[in-house]
């Protein structure tokens, strides 16, 4: 169930891994770039190299496979390879044309080629597409920089993931584009996953997907969002005494079961506006609010707009010329 649940969250939330770019370079080297993005990717394919960025004390080691997820940095530099002299500046730019260039240079800037039979160190980037809510949930899931060890047992799918990625990009055939945007989305996945498996997750969303003790209790909250459940009902679920089952909950989850489940009832209730034409009543009865204004006053309270102004920003629909009072 836990992977199901995470499944359903991906789509609640859009989160979307995209693979924007890759160099190839031989010889020593080193890339400064500020970081626009709230959550970046960084995945060493080949190769060794060294990341540093705000916020943590020293550089962190990347081998062949890893991912270094990056959650709301602003600057990053890695830095690699081996020989003599000066390293070479690399400015990595979008798309994947460095990788099919003849001699791999690896963006601009002089430097030592090295041996043309050596493929160099090979990175790629990306970053991590997300709506309001699901910029919400997984900066709070992650640390400042999350290290993905392609060798942990946790990750025995993640280094060939990323060389499926380079064949990609590399080879840049027919469908290239939409087979990009499938394999940094399954890598994303991958990378959540062996993350997951090596490391002490923070309190949120992503470690209580993760929590066999609340897992029965979860799926019923995401089953059924509009009945009114009692605590007593959740901790029976869990095989928990109600005072157990709250405390864990809160510790895993970090807010109360009740309060956890207002927010899925609003993540189910945008998705449900974004895609639909559910009527705002008919979605405040599914949810189990008393009643339209019920709902729309605690939709505005944690969006910051009604659910009819969210549905037209989101769709790009015009407003009406007379707008109801309240919407």
């Amino acid at each position: 169930m836990a992977g199901d649940q995470l499944s359903e969250v991906f789509d609640l939330v859009e989160i979307r891994g995209q693979m924007t770019g890759g160099f190839a370079v031989r010889g020593p080297w080193v890339a400064r770039s500020p970081v626009e993005d709230p959550m970046k990717l960084v995945a060493m394919v080949r190769g060794r190299a060294r990341l540093s960025t705000d916020g943590i004390e020293g550089p962190i080691g990347l081998e062949p496979g890893d991912v270094a997820i990056l959650n709301g940095r602003r600057w990053l530099r890695v830095e690699g390879g081996t020989g003599d002299g000066p390293p070479r500046e690399v400015v990595p730019e979008p798309g994947f044309a460095a990788l099919r260039s003849p001699g791999r240079g690896g963006g601009s800037g002089g430097g030592n080629p090295g041996n043309a039979g050596d493929p160099g160190d090979v990175v790629l980037g990306g970053h991590v597409d997300l709506n309001q809510a699901g910029r919400a949930l997984l900066l709070q899931a992650l640390p400042p920089v999350g290290h993905v060890r392609a060798s942990a047992a946790a990750a025995p799918q993640l280094r060939a993931g990323l060389e499926r990625l380079l064949e990609e990009a590399e080879g840049d055939r027919l469908g290239s584009a939409f087979a990009l945007r499938q394999y940094g989305q399954l890598l994303l996945l991958e990378v959540l996953r062996a993350y997951v498996g090596q490391a002490e997750l923070p309190p949120g969303w992503l470690r209580l997907l993760t929590d066999e003790r609340l897992r029965p209790a979860v799926a019923l909250l995401h089953a059924e969002p509009g009945r009114s459940w009692r605590l007593a009902e959740l901790a029976r679920a869990a095989a928990m005494s109600r005072t157990s089952f709250a405390e864990r909950f809160r510790e895993v989850a970090g807010v109360p079961p009740l309060a956890y489940l207002h927010r899925w009832r609003m993540l189910r209730a945008r998705r449900a506006l974004r895609e639909g034409e559910v009527r705002v009543g008919s979605l405040a009865t599914a949810l189990g609010y008393a009643s339209e204004s019920a709902f729309s006053t605690a939709f505005k309270r944690e969006v910051g707009e009604s659910p009819l102004r969210y549905r037209r920003r989101v769709r790009g629909e015009r407003p009406p010329q007379a707008e109801p009072l309240g919407v």
